[in-house]
């Protein structure tokens, strides 16, 4: 048996709030995550506009609480203005980011009713890849505005009386990318100056909302960080998120690069964070930008072929690609080809909740994290049915239990080498050392009086004895220090926080030998976790084990 792993976690270490939409999706009409899963007037659980029912009820029941929509690289082509109103009266366009007709039966309103119905908040991406900041403007007023203007009342006749009240919008999408439309690739300062003056005059329409702005797409980028300095000090004073995207890709059998990946997610966050730091001096502003990782995704991909002579980190040559053959596809939401994530259950969900995990451990600078493929992992669907996977599991898990405080781990466990690798021309990662073998974070849900810990065990074959030491929860302590608004008195005690030597410890696990076991949509309870027993204590350290390649969560009550 491999040696005892320790997790210390101290109550006076605190990393900061956790924020409600940490854990949330990202749609884009690609394949069928629109046209079919979404959206397909013939399936029969549809309503009367053609959404999906089971897959609408799915949602609601797990409790998502954001989506980015309606994209994604769509969005840099997308005319939202001709998706408004009578369907039969919409205009049909081309999408050049994705080769397909865009039928506009799904537009604007379509989007933010779908997540109504779902019970989710909409965070809206705007056009500023062909899209001008008056567009910006106009789709604030037709959303937002209460009535008695063109754009408000108009939204009124089409339907929707009350304003829907969208409070995040991203200006653009990607727009560092030579891939997009209308990519700022070559003038980040351009860029700065277009969000300053549109992020501006879209919280003069409504003060109330947020803005966020496009950092880089990936920490491959040959420009990054300088790109995303170079906008953000044109317009630090008036948005409120930068926006990062990265995928994460390890060789196929690679599991261990799979899963170490977090750290990577970790580099590109403290490097951003330093930056906006870096600005928010420059500017002498008392406020600190906050991340919206609004598109990630961990994946198995298999190495292709390198070209040296093309520079280490050039992205453009490898975008800027012109097929002739290549035809434009009309989708049919009842006949598509299903979507399916590559490898089993297991190795999906691991490689997705080890970095939520990172953006746990930074959830005092991370707000907003939209997993992409995240409504598929919350309810995996074909044509016919909803399912639940593994992902769905530990994703409600963390929407249950990583709520309240991020709280400091200290991990002190076997540990394992990553060597270099190179996946294509651009995803080139450098080697790691030293990683742990055990990944962990954890949440201090004051109000529920629990303290949660999230533990994944990246070991192929060893199973871990862990302690986890609470010692410094053994103490009676109180939940907040309060101040009396008399000066000189304080107020009356708050409640305590403390372990005591009899609350009931919950250790919930997810493992299997074989990763590449699939679940059976006809029985999609295979995954559901699995109580541990055995779980001791002894003198403030609780005992318990973590399998190979699991996901646990070990749930403490304190009293």
């Amino acid at each position: 048996m491999a040696r005892r792993a320790r997790i210390t976690i101290h109550p006076d270490f605190q990393i900061g709030e956790i924020s409600d939409r940490l854990f949330s999706a990202f749609l884009e009409p690609i394949g069928t995550m629109v046209n079919g899963t979404m959206y397909n007037p013939k399936h029969p659980s549809a309503d009367e506009q053609g959404f999906r029912g089971d897959f609408l009820e799915a949602l609601r029941k797990s409790g998502l609480p954001a989506v980015r929509l309606p994209g994604g690289n769509f969005v840099s082509a997308w005319q939202w203005k001709d998706s408004i109103g009578p369907v039969s009266q919409r205009k049909v366009h081309l999408d050049p980011a994705w080769y397909q007709y865009i039928t506009n039966e799904v537009g604007h309103d379509e989007y933010l009713q779908w997540a109504e119905k779902a019970g989710t908040a909409p965070l809206y991406t705007v056009n500023l890849g062909t899209g001008t900041m008056q567009d910006a403007m106009d789709i604030v007023e037709y959303t937002n505005h209460e009535g008695g203007t063109y754009w408000s009342d108009l939204r009124r006749k089409y339907g929707h009386e009350k304003p829907y009240g969208v409070d995040t919008w991203y200006l653009g999408n990607e727009m560092d990318g030579p891939w997009q439309l209308g990519s700022w690739e070559k003038d980040p300062r351009g860029y700065g100056v277009l969000c300053q003056e549109t992020s501006k005059a879209m919280k003069w329409i409504d003060p109330k909302i947020k803005t966020a702005v496009c950092g880089s797409s990936a920490p491959f980028m040959e420009h990054f960080p300088e790109w995303d300095e170079k906008v953000l000090d044109q317009c630090y004073d008036v948005v409120d998120y930068l926006s990062v995207h990265h995928y994460h890709s390890a060789p196929p059998g690679d599991i261990r690069s799979l899963l170490g990946g977090s750290v990577y997610y970790e580099d590109f966050i403290n490097t951003e964070v330093a930056m906006c730091d870096f600005v928010q001096s420059k500017h002498r502003s008392p406020k600190k930008m906050m991340i919206s990782f609004d598109e990630f995704g961990g994946m198995i991909r298999p190495n292709s072929e390198l070209h040296p002579g093309w520079g280490r980190y050039n992205m453009a040559r490898t975008h800027y690609r012109f097929d002739p053959q290549r035809k434009y596809i009309l989708h049919d939401p009842d006949n598509m080809e299903e979507h399916v994530f590559p490898g089993g259950d297991m190795e999906h969900m691991l490689s997705m909740t080890s970095i939520q995990l990172a953006f746990l451990r930074h959830a005092d600078r991370v707000k907003i994290g939209c997993m992409t493929g995240g409504l598929f992992a919350l309810c995996a669907s074909n044509h016919d049915r909803v399912w639940r996977t593994a992902s769905h599991y530990a994703y409600m898990q963390l929407l249950k239990y990583a709520r309240g405080i991020s709280m400091q781990v200290h991990v002190d466990s076997e540990t394992f080498d990553m060597p270099g690798y190179a996946i294509d021309d651009t995803s080139q990662y450098t080697g790691k050392n030293g990683v742990s073998y055990v990944d962990a974070a954890a949440a201090w849900d004051k109000k529920a009086g629990t303290l949660s810990i999230f533990v994944i065990n990246r070991n192929e074959t060893e199973t871990y004895p862990l302690d986890l030491d609470l010692r410094g929860f053994t103490e009676a302590r109180p939940l907040e220090e309060t101040v009396s608004d008399t000066p000189g008195q304080s107020s009356e005690s708050e409640p305590t926080a403390q372990l005591s030597a009899d609350s009931e410890v919950k250790h919930f696990e997810i493992a299997r030998e074989d990763l590449s076991e699939v679940t059976d949509p006809s029985d999609d309870s295979a995954f559901a976790p699995e109580e541990v027993s055995g779980v001791t204590r002894e003198d403030g350290v609780l005992h318990t084990h973590i399998r190979p390649l699991s996901w646990n969560v070990i749930v403490v009550p304190l009293t």
